[in-house]
Protein backbone atom coordinates (compact mmCIF):
# COMPACT_ATOMS: atom_id res chain seq x y z
CA UNK A 1 0.00 0.00 0.00
CA UNK A 2 1.35 3.40 -0.98
CA UNK A 3 1.47 6.16 1.63
CA UNK A 4 -0.01 9.61 1.25
CA UNK A 5 1.96 12.51 -0.17
CA UNK A 6 2.64 15.21 2.42
CA UNK A 7 4.13 18.61 1.63
CA UNK A 8 6.86 19.55 4.09
CA UNK A 9 8.46 22.98 4.29
CA UNK A 10 12.07 23.07 5.47
CA UNK A 11 12.57 26.57 6.83
CA UNK A 12 16.19 27.70 6.75
CA UNK A 13 15.73 30.55 9.18
CA UNK A 14 18.25 33.30 9.90
CA UNK A 15 18.75 32.97 13.67
CA UNK A 16 20.55 35.74 15.54
CA UNK A 17 21.99 35.11 18.99
CA UNK A 18 20.02 36.81 21.75
CA UNK A 19 17.49 38.42 19.39
CA UNK A 20 14.22 36.56 20.02
CA UNK A 21 11.88 39.25 18.70
CA UNK A 22 13.60 39.45 15.32
CA UNK A 23 13.98 35.68 15.11
CA UNK A 24 10.35 35.03 15.95
CA UNK A 25 9.17 37.66 13.49
CA UNK A 26 11.01 35.82 10.73
CA UNK A 27 9.64 32.49 11.97
CA UNK A 28 6.04 33.71 11.86
CA UNK A 29 6.57 35.04 8.35
CA UNK A 30 8.02 31.69 7.26
CA UNK A 31 5.00 29.85 8.68
CA UNK A 32 2.75 32.18 6.69
CA UNK A 33 4.77 31.53 3.53
CA UNK A 34 4.65 27.77 4.10
CA UNK A 35 0.87 27.98 4.35
CA UNK A 36 0.66 30.00 1.13
CA UNK A 37 2.79 27.38 -0.60
CA UNK A 38 0.33 24.69 0.52
CA UNK A 39 2.64 22.97 2.99
CA UNK A 40 1.00 20.57 5.40
CA UNK A 41 3.92 20.77 7.84
CA UNK A 42 6.67 23.33 8.28
CA UNK A 43 9.89 22.47 10.12
CA UNK A 44 11.98 25.27 11.62
CA UNK A 45 15.49 25.10 13.15
CA UNK A 46 16.86 24.52 16.63
CA UNK A 47 16.65 27.20 19.35
CA UNK A 48 15.09 29.78 17.02
CA UNK A 49 14.40 32.18 19.88
CA UNK A 50 17.85 32.79 21.36
CA UNK A 51 20.08 30.67 19.07
CA UNK A 52 22.03 27.57 19.97
CA UNK A 53 24.51 28.03 22.87
CA UNK A 54 24.02 31.78 23.06
CA UNK A 55 24.70 33.02 26.62
CA UNK A 56 21.25 34.65 26.75
CA UNK A 57 19.79 31.14 27.23
CA UNK A 58 20.70 31.24 30.92
CA UNK A 59 18.69 34.38 31.61
CA UNK A 60 16.00 34.74 28.95
CA UNK A 61 14.73 31.21 28.24
CA UNK A 62 10.92 30.96 28.51
CA UNK A 63 8.67 28.14 29.77
CA UNK A 64 6.80 25.91 27.33
CA UNK A 65 3.90 26.62 27.12
CA UNK A 66 4.89 30.26 27.40
CA UNK A 67 5.38 33.53 25.59
CA UNK A 68 7.29 32.26 22.57
CA UNK A 69 5.51 28.95 22.11
CA UNK A 70 2.13 30.72 22.31
CA UNK A 71 3.10 33.07 19.47
CA UNK A 72 4.00 30.10 17.30
CA UNK A 73 0.91 28.15 18.32
CA UNK A 74 -1.40 31.04 17.44
CA UNK A 75 0.30 31.37 14.06
CA UNK A 76 -0.03 27.64 13.36
CA UNK A 77 -3.74 27.82 14.22
CA UNK A 78 -4.27 30.97 12.16
CA UNK A 79 -2.82 29.41 9.03
CA UNK A 80 -4.00 25.85 9.69
CA UNK A 81 -0.57 24.23 9.43
CA UNK A 82 1.50 21.83 11.53
CA UNK A 83 4.68 23.43 12.90
CA UNK A 84 7.75 21.72 14.39
CA UNK A 85 10.23 24.16 15.91
CA UNK A 86 13.12 24.33 18.36
CA UNK A 87 12.98 26.65 21.39
CA UNK A 88 15.02 27.30 24.52
CA UNK A 89 12.94 26.12 27.50
CA UNK A 90 13.08 27.35 31.08
CA UNK A 91 11.82 24.71 33.51
CA UNK A 92 12.32 25.45 37.20
CA UNK A 93 16.01 26.07 37.67
CA UNK A 94 16.93 24.23 34.47
CA UNK A 95 17.19 25.19 30.80
CA UNK A 96 16.55 22.71 28.00
CA UNK A 97 17.18 22.69 24.28
CA UNK A 98 13.61 21.77 23.38
CA UNK A 99 11.40 21.23 20.35
CA UNK A 100 7.64 21.23 20.00
CA UNK A 101 5.19 19.89 17.46
CA UNK A 102 2.10 22.08 17.06
CA UNK A 103 -1.01 20.89 15.22
CA UNK A 104 -3.08 22.89 12.76
CA UNK A 105 -5.43 23.99 15.55
CA UNK A 106 -2.54 25.59 17.42
CA UNK A 107 -2.18 22.90 20.10
CA UNK A 108 1.19 21.57 21.27
CA UNK A 109 0.90 17.82 20.77
CA UNK A 110 4.52 16.85 21.49
CA UNK A 111 7.40 18.38 23.42
CA UNK A 112 10.91 16.94 23.32
CA UNK A 113 14.08 17.91 25.18
CA UNK A 114 17.41 17.20 23.50
CA UNK A 115 19.28 14.20 24.88
CA UNK A 116 22.61 14.14 23.01
CA UNK A 117 23.72 17.57 24.21
CA UNK A 118 27.27 18.35 23.07
CA UNK A 119 29.88 18.84 25.80
CA UNK A 120 30.41 22.46 24.77
CA UNK A 121 26.73 23.05 25.58
CA UNK A 122 26.69 21.49 29.07
CA UNK A 123 26.91 24.95 30.60
CA UNK A 124 23.68 25.95 28.83
CA UNK A 125 21.33 22.96 28.67
CA UNK A 126 20.23 20.07 30.87
CA UNK A 127 19.79 16.58 29.41
CA UNK A 128 16.35 15.49 28.28
CA UNK A 129 14.94 12.19 29.50
CA UNK A 130 11.79 11.43 27.44
CA UNK A 131 11.19 10.19 23.90
CA UNK A 132 7.74 10.13 22.37
CA UNK A 133 5.88 10.11 19.06
CA UNK A 134 2.61 11.68 17.99
CA UNK A 135 -0.09 10.43 15.65
CA UNK A 136 -1.14 13.03 13.07
CA UNK A 137 -3.36 12.95 9.97
CA UNK A 138 -0.12 12.62 7.97
CA UNK A 139 1.36 9.70 9.87
CA UNK A 140 3.24 9.11 13.11
CA UNK A 141 5.85 11.79 13.77
CA UNK A 142 8.85 11.60 16.06
CA UNK A 143 11.06 14.55 16.98
CA UNK A 144 14.80 14.71 17.62
CA UNK A 145 17.20 17.66 17.63
CA UNK A 146 20.39 18.12 15.61
CA UNK A 147 23.22 16.09 17.25
CA UNK A 148 20.73 13.50 18.49
CA UNK A 149 21.35 12.12 15.00
CA UNK A 150 25.11 11.73 15.34
CA UNK A 151 26.25 8.28 14.29
CA UNK A 152 27.19 7.48 17.91
CA UNK A 153 23.75 8.42 19.26
CA UNK A 154 21.50 6.73 16.72
CA UNK A 155 19.81 4.81 19.54
CA UNK A 156 17.55 7.84 19.77
CA UNK A 157 16.41 7.48 16.16
CA UNK A 158 16.18 3.70 16.49
CA UNK A 159 13.91 4.12 19.50
CA UNK A 160 11.64 6.60 17.71
CA UNK A 161 11.39 4.19 14.79
CA UNK A 162 10.61 1.32 17.21
CA UNK A 163 7.84 3.53 18.66
CA UNK A 164 6.24 3.66 15.22
CA UNK A 165 7.56 6.91 13.75
CA UNK A 166 7.08 7.15 10.01
CA UNK A 167 8.75 10.56 9.87
CA UNK A 168 11.41 11.96 12.20
CA UNK A 169 11.54 15.76 12.27
CA UNK A 170 14.79 17.30 13.45
CA UNK A 171 15.19 21.03 14.14
CA UNK A 172 18.93 21.67 13.74
CA UNK A 173 21.70 24.23 13.82
CA UNK A 174 24.50 22.77 11.72
CA UNK A 175 27.73 24.74 11.87
CA UNK A 176 30.98 24.94 9.92
CA UNK A 177 34.14 27.00 10.23
CA UNK A 178 34.15 30.55 8.87
CA UNK A 179 36.51 29.56 6.03
CA UNK A 180 34.10 27.10 4.38
CA UNK A 181 32.81 28.17 0.97
CA UNK A 182 30.03 26.84 -1.21
CA UNK A 183 32.36 24.68 -3.25
CA UNK A 184 33.24 22.69 -0.12
CA UNK A 185 31.20 19.73 1.05
CA UNK A 186 30.02 21.12 4.37
CA UNK A 187 29.22 17.85 6.11
CA UNK A 188 30.51 14.91 4.10
CA UNK A 189 28.65 11.94 5.51
CA UNK A 190 28.16 13.54 8.93
CA UNK A 191 24.42 14.05 8.41
CA UNK A 192 23.37 12.06 5.39
CA UNK A 193 24.88 8.79 6.60
CA UNK A 194 23.02 8.49 9.94
CA UNK A 195 19.78 9.74 8.38
CA UNK A 196 20.07 7.14 5.66
CA UNK A 197 20.89 4.33 8.12
CA UNK A 198 17.57 4.97 9.87
CA UNK A 199 15.59 5.59 6.70
CA UNK A 200 16.88 2.44 5.01
CA UNK A 201 16.52 0.15 8.02
CA UNK A 202 12.96 1.07 8.94
CA UNK A 203 11.60 2.61 5.72
CA UNK A 204 11.03 6.00 7.33
CA UNK A 205 11.79 9.58 6.33
CA UNK A 206 14.14 11.83 8.31
CA UNK A 207 13.83 15.58 7.74
CA UNK A 208 15.98 18.39 9.11
CA UNK A 209 15.79 22.15 8.87
CA UNK A 210 18.83 24.10 9.96
CA UNK A 211 19.63 27.73 10.70
CA UNK A 212 21.67 30.13 8.63
CA UNK A 213 23.81 33.07 9.73
CA UNK A 214 26.90 33.70 11.86
CA UNK A 215 27.20 32.56 15.47
CA UNK A 216 27.88 35.33 17.98
CA UNK A 217 28.58 34.61 21.62
CA UNK A 218 29.14 31.25 23.25
CA UNK A 219 31.65 28.47 22.50
CA UNK A 220 31.07 28.44 18.72
CA UNK A 221 31.42 32.17 18.18
CA UNK A 222 32.78 32.99 14.73
CA UNK A 223 31.46 29.85 13.07
CA UNK A 224 28.55 29.96 10.67
CA UNK A 225 25.31 28.10 10.03
CA UNK A 226 24.97 27.37 6.35
CA UNK A 227 21.67 25.64 5.68
CA UNK A 228 21.80 22.51 3.51
CA UNK A 229 18.64 21.16 5.20
CA UNK A 230 17.89 17.55 4.26
CA UNK A 231 15.00 15.22 3.67
CA UNK A 232 16.17 11.60 3.41
CA UNK A 233 14.28 8.41 2.64
CA UNK A 234 15.36 4.85 1.91
CA UNK A 235 15.95 5.90 -1.71
CA UNK A 236 18.41 8.61 -0.62
CA UNK A 237 18.13 12.39 -0.60
CA UNK A 238 14.58 13.52 -1.32
CA UNK A 239 15.30 17.25 -1.03
CA UNK A 240 18.09 19.55 0.10
CA UNK A 241 18.27 23.23 0.94
CA UNK A 242 20.77 25.70 -0.48
CA UNK A 243 24.19 25.79 1.16
CA UNK A 244 25.50 29.15 2.34
CA UNK A 245 25.20 31.37 5.40
CA UNK A 246 22.80 33.73 3.60
CA UNK A 247 20.40 31.02 2.35
CA UNK A 248 17.46 32.02 4.54
CA UNK A 249 14.62 30.48 2.56
CA UNK A 250 11.81 27.95 2.60
CA UNK A 251 12.43 24.73 0.70
CA UNK A 252 9.41 22.57 -0.10
CA UNK A 253 9.48 18.80 -0.42
CA UNK A 254 6.55 16.58 -1.43
CA UNK A 255 7.20 13.39 0.51
CA UNK A 256 5.45 10.04 0.25
CA UNK A 257 5.10 8.98 3.88
CA UNK A 258 6.02 5.29 4.08
CA UNK A 259 3.44 2.79 5.31
CA UNK A 260 4.90 0.70 8.12
CA UNK A 261 3.32 -2.66 8.80
CA UNK A 262 5.65 -4.06 11.46
CA UNK A 263 5.38 -3.18 15.12
CA UNK A 264 6.83 -4.46 18.39
CA UNK A 265 8.91 -7.61 18.09
CA UNK A 266 8.04 -7.87 14.40
CA UNK A 267 10.37 -4.91 13.81
CA UNK A 268 13.28 -6.92 15.18
CA UNK A 269 12.47 -9.82 12.87
CA UNK A 270 12.31 -7.42 9.93
CA UNK A 271 15.69 -5.92 10.84
CA UNK A 272 17.25 -9.38 11.08
CA UNK A 273 15.88 -10.23 7.64
CA UNK A 274 17.51 -7.06 6.29
CA UNK A 275 20.81 -7.99 7.92
CA UNK A 276 20.80 -5.01 10.27
CA UNK A 277 21.21 -7.44 13.16
CA UNK A 278 22.77 -10.88 12.87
Amino acid sequence: MKGQIVRFGMGQLLVEGGEPERNLERALEMIREASERKCDVVLLPECIDLAWTHPSAKKFAKPIPGQYSELLSKCAGKFGIYVCVGLTEKYGDRVYNAAILINSSGEIILKYRKINVLECAFDFYSIGDILSVSETPFGVFGVSICSDNYIDSLEIGHTLARMGAQVILSPSSWTVGYSYVESDDPYGEKWFKPYFILADAYDIVVISATSVGYIVGGPYEGKKMVGCSLAVGKQGVIAKGTYNEFAGDLFVADVTVPVRNEKGAAIGKMLKTKGVYS
